[in-house]
């Protein structure tokens, strides 16, 4: 395995000593065969992510060539099928220009259509997934939320503890040496990218419903920083998901805080 290493010289030595770390630290991830179940759906989210990501992209490039003719426009604009189609009736644009939007306008329309597929086909699988009630119990995380963080987990009993699962996420800092000193870095940002994506976005929102998050994140960020104190309520939340799934527990009072058997 290699084991990122910021300043330091990659050596056997170097490398034995971080493995063996991380080894003390329950922070060494493990290679596992998920259920063809899991496996189906997260591949699914991922596609509907890149799809997304794609109409994006291209809502981005409305913006800019309607910039390019002179028209000033917010990419909020572009959220609806009406208000897409509307952009192709503004007066000021060159027949190449209006050529080219139409293109990009219906390639939008049809990815609206082929998300709205997917989003149907993945609640309609989700629901089916051991600790649906479970997460989606949680105030900030939500059917499609929820959905792609079980199919990112798979079978919670293959974590030994939460520390395994942050580690899955890539939610634990990188090691490096100085003058013999072990020092924790950035996170390591390994494991699914979709995965940290939407929970990082689900804590976000769950910070707005808890007072127990708000209050860790607000204590957090006047020391560290929004970026390691929003890292580190993420963590904070992935806890409370490993707890939930762990022990079939729900949440009955998101707001103080209570939870009970399933």
């Amino acid at each position: 395995m290699k084991i990122e290493q910021l300043g330091t010289k990659k050596t056997d030595k170097n490398d034995a000593e971080l493995l063996a770390y991380y080894a003390s630290k329950e922070m060494l991830p493990e290679v596992r065969i998920k259920d063809d179940a899991y496996v189906e759906i997260e591949s699914l989210t991922n596609t509907r992510n890149k799809l997304v990501e794609l109409r994006s992209s291209l809502k981005n490039k409305i913006h800019n060539l309607l910039l390019s003719q002179g028209i000033l426009t917010k990419k909020e604009q572009f959220s609806s099928d009406k208000s897409l189609e509307k952009v192709l009736e503004y007066e000021e644009l060159s027949e190449t220009v209006r050529f080219e939007l139409k293109i990009i306008v219906n390639q939008i329309l049809s990815l609206n259509e082929s998300i709205k597929e997917i989003d149907k086909k993945l609640e309609e699988l989700g629901k089916s997934l051991s600790g649906f009630t479970n997460i989606t119990s949680i105030k900030g995380i939500g059917t499609k939320t929820g959905i792609t963080l079980l199919a990112v987990i798979g079978n919670i009993n293959d974590f030994e503890n939460e520390k395994k699962l942050f580690s899955y996420f890539g939610l634990v800092p990188t090691i490096h040496h100085s003058n013999n000193k072990k020092i924790n870095g950035h996170i390591t940002k390994r494991g699914s990218k979709l995965g940290r994506k939407v929970l990082i976005q689900s804590t976000l929102i769950a910070i707005k419903y808890s007072p127990y998050l708000r209050d860790f994140y607000t204590r957090l960020r006047m020391k560290k920083g929004n970026g390691k104190a929003i890292i580190a309520t993420s963590r904070k939340l992935l806890k409370i998901i490993y707890l939930t799934l762990k022990y079939n527990l729900v949440f009955e009072d998101f707001s103080n805080f209570v939870i009970k058997a399933a």
